[in-house]
């Protein structure tokens, strides 16, 4: 595989996930229990002043995502991206911000796991569409259809509409450009979870709803691809299967960024 570096040349990379062989492996040791983390506490949040640095955004939906992975998954595809890209995004930090913070406004990339049971009120929904409208961008990962019902595809597709009425969700394909803008990217067979009885599901949202306009939100259904992130330095999951969703990762921020 090839990709491109920093200085602009072409090098090879055998995997993504060796890049984390020594930088997420001290995240990894924080703490240890389910896939290496215990509990479910609140973890600590201390963002990061704006400073014009690429910073990783985590939106607030519900606690498993929340307080289970964030400064893994998060922490890990930004070391990635430090590695291979010239973006050159904070290390250090990530930051939680809510959808009705103005804070919200100066980071052009965000993200949101477990949407299915997001809680949404008017002033969220309004602060919301008015981010995606100016030109954010948001990753949904982590959420699927529960067994016994509740939240999953409806509750999102609601929320949705509240924050923009006159979207519509489209599925996509691999030819799509978000899947070309850094890694070519031709199967969406790439991200199984055991857990997610259906195949993996990837839809957008177009500005306009126009396919020749930007993409304002993907969709990542039937699968967790973030939990490729959390994991990747434990050796708990695939090594293919995780450069794989890192590949996911850096194409959706370097889009996020660059339209």
């Amino acid at each position: 595989m090839r990709v491109r570096s920093r200085s602009g040349r072409l090098t090879f990379a055998v995997t993504l996930a060796g890049v984390l062989s020594v930088a997420a492996l001290a995240s990894a040791q924080r703490s240890r229990g389910f896939f290496g983390l215990g509990g479910y506490g609140d973890p600590p949040i201390s963002n990061a002043k704006y400073d014009g640095q690429f910073t990783f955004v985590r939106l607030p939906s519900w606690a498993h995502g929340f307080q289970l992975g964030y400064y893994r998954a998060d922490d890990n595809l930004m070391r990635i991206m430090d590695e291979i890209t010239s973006v050159r995004p904070r290390v250090d930090k990530t930051n939680v911000i809510d959808i009705s913070d103005d804070e919200l406004m100066k980071y052009p990339v965000s993200f949101m796991t477990e949407a299915g049971y997001w809680n949404l009120d008017d002033k969220g929904a309004a602060a919301f569409g008015a981010y995606l409208k100016k030109g954010g961008f948001v990753i949904f990962d982590d959420f699927r259809d529960p067994p016994r019902g509740g939240g999953g595809w409806d509750q999102f597709a609601t929320n949705m509409k509240r924050i923009l009425p006159d979207s519509q969700i489209v599925e996509l394909k691999p030819t799509d450009p978000i899947f070309h803008c850094f890694f070519d990217i031709d199967t969406f067979a790439i991200i199984p979870q055991a857990y997610d009885l259906a195949q993996p599901y990837i839809a957008g949202i177009y500005e306009d709803n126009n396919p020749k306009k930007r993409l304002m939100a993907i969709i990542n259904y039937n699968t967790d691809v973030s939990q490729y992130w959390q994991f990747s330095a434990d050796g708990d999951l695939p090594v293919d299967q995780s450069n794989e969703a890192f590949k996911l990762g850096v194409n959706y921020v370097i889009y996020g960024l660059t339209h």
